[in-house]
């Protein structure tokens, strides 16, 4: 969210930043209202004051004139209530402002690509889809999971289900030991007030599982993903700086409608309404956030380098970027079937976006109080991970190797095969 004393400063060059991100906001009604609401706090800040004198005088006469003055002062109230939840409303509809390294562009086809890495696998047969693997080897099924919940639901089975939950504990254990982060075991139930603060709410309302809780509580939500519970850990705080920077891990299930993907990814599990997924988060120093964005993307492709998948680096345009970024690289994986990448993690530097919605600030070397840096980013994406190596890794019969920095996971098995 943004501050509005920053935007006031200059409402054309916000206005104009705001291009970068091709979202149509009537500056000028902003303008008024932040002007109307100054106009009533100084009438209300005017009347308070002319009130107080008229007590300290004792003077009777005066009283009805006090009266008055408390009507008045209740109907300015009443007004500027009606005035803030306008400015809210406008405020919290906006994106984040580009970082200046970001490209400008419309959509996906304007992301541009900055490194690959690995080598990709050639095969000497036709390599099948993730789901004809899964399914041939009886290890992924999606019938079933339509019957008992309905579709991009998948029961993942045997060998595979060790290979899933074993892609789970080597990430974490990687992030752990090797990137310092500190793993959180977390609520996968998040609060109305926590999902705003990290931007999910309201514009995204629609991609969000609600749930019914208690008669008459708070409205509550499934986690689209563990940066939302992770990051609203420093909600209305006031941080140490000697505790900056702070870095916590989590793996967990995730739950989206995918309510904007009609039609996207229908077979196989790229797109499902639950899938897990190791999210990292960062809460730094505000200037500190470009630095802590390269660390955390190389935590995320040094798993990929680990399992020996190849991939490329992308910094997605202005115009493809989530709603509280300022920069985000996406990693994308191999998927040999499509002979393309795909989308594996998301890393990405908010800036103070979140940390203003949260309430969220530190005291600098000049004891001032501003508001932290906030990013997260996928460490990886579980279901996605297991893909790549299935396609990867697959041989002529069927069968699938295991990448040899899982085998320790997995019982020292060397290969998933139907026998």
């Amino acid at each position: 969210m943004h501050n509005l004393k920053e935007i006031r400063k200059d409402f054309k060059d916000f206005k104009n930043k705001l291009q970068y991100r091709k979202v149509d906001i009537d500056i000028e009604n902003l303008k008024r209202l932040d002007e109307v609401n100054r106009e009533l706090i100084q009438k209300k800040e005017h009347l308070e004051k002319e009130k107080k004198d008229i007590s300290k005088s004792k003077d009777e006469s005066l009283f009805k004139k006090s009266k008055e003055i408390s009507n008045d002062l209740d109907k300015i109230l009443d007004d500027q209530k009606k005035i803030k939840k306008e400015l809210d409303d406008i405020l919290s509809s906006i994106p984040n402002i580009p970082h200046r390294d970001v490209p400008n562009g419309k959509d996906e086809n304007d992301n541009i690509e900055i490194s690959k890495s690995g080598k990709i696998p050639k095969f000497n047969f036709k390599p099948k889809t993730h789901y004809e693997l899964g399914e041939k080897l009886k290890m992924l099924d999606f019938d079933l999971a339509t019957k008992t919940t309905g579709s991009r639901f998948v029961f993942v089975k045997d060998k595979l289900a060790l290979l899933e939950r074993a892609l789970s504990n080597f990430m974490i254990d990687k992030h752990i030991g090797n990137n310092g982060y500190q793993e959180i075991s977390p609520p996968l139930i998040a609060s109305e007030n926590t999902m705003f603060g990290t931007g999910q709410l309201p514009k995204f309302e629609n991609d969000q599982f609600e749930i019914k809780f208690e008669e008459g509580s708070d409205r509550k939500f499934l986690i689209p993903t563990a940066e939302v519970i992770l990051t609203n850990i420093v909600k209305d705080k006031i941080l140490n700086l000697n505790d900056l920077p702070m870095r916590y891990v989590a793996s967990t299930p995730c739950f989206r409608k995918e309510a904007g993907s009609y039609g996207k990814d229908t077979k196989g599990m790229i797109r499902q309404h639950q899938f897990y997924k190791v999210e990292l988060v960062s809460i730094v120093e505000k200037d500190k956030c470009s630095e802590e964005l390269e660390r955390m993307t190389n935590c995320a492709t040094g798993i990929l380098d680990d399992l020996n998948l190849p991939y490329r680096k992308v910094i997605l345009c202005s115009g493809d970027m989530g709603f509280s970024a300022e920069k985000t690289y996406d990693i994308e994986v191999w998927i040999p079937s499509e002979d393309r990448y795909r989308e594996i993690s998301s890393c990405s530097s908010c800036s103070t976006f979140q940390a203003v919605r949260m309430k969220t600030r530190y005291k600098n070397q000049n004891k001032e109080s501003v508001n932290v840096g906030t990013l997260n980013g996928s460490g990886l994406a579980i279901g996605r991970t297991l893909i790549a190596i299935m396609e990867n890794y697959q041989q002529k019969d069927g069968s699938i190797i295991i990448p040899e920095k899982l085998r320790p996971y997995m019982n020292n098995f060397e290969k998933i095969s139907l026998n």
